[in-house]
């Protein structure tokens, strides 16, 4: 009789069902948005996220949260929604300031360093994603 080895289940390797499909897809919205946003409106739009691509972006986000919790992904998944909502507080601080005395010149400032972070964001964690690693220091 031959021995046969034992059957190896799915759910021994953790990150066997991570949904890193899903993930991907946000990063790739994500960046479609932001270069969509840049090439539309230039530097000075304060949350590049902000467009139709953005928002179905952070959606599947939050739609794929459970899937990834315990594995590499969640951080990245964590990453990218506090990205959408902290580009969202900052280009709605930049219209605050747009609208009252400080003006325009102060906005645009706002704007433009939030559209840098967004795509350091962006970047910086794709660099993990495509490694296979999660983001450290998140919580």
């Amino acid at each position: 009789m031959a021995d046969y080895p034992a059957e190896v289940q799915a759910t021994q390797n953790p990150s066997a069902n991570a949904p890193v499909s899903a993930i991907l897809a946000v990063y790739v919205l994500f960046g479609i948005a932001a270069v969509v946003g840049i090439a539309g409106h230039g530097l000075f739009i304060g949350a590049p996220l902000l467009t139709l691509l953005g928002v179905v972006a952070v959606i599947i986000a939050y739609v794929k949260r459970d899937d990834a919790r315990g594995t590499w992904t969640a951080s990245h998944v964590t990453w990218l929604i506090r990205t959408f909502w902290w580009s969202l507080l900052w280009n709605v601080i930049g219209w605050i300031v747009a609208v009252t005395v400080i003006g325009i010149p102060v906005a645009w400032v706002i704007w433009v360093a939030t559209t840098i972070w967004v795509i350091y964001r962006l970047v910086r964690g794709y660099l993990y994603f495509k490694d296979s690693q999660p983001i450290p220091d998140i919580a």
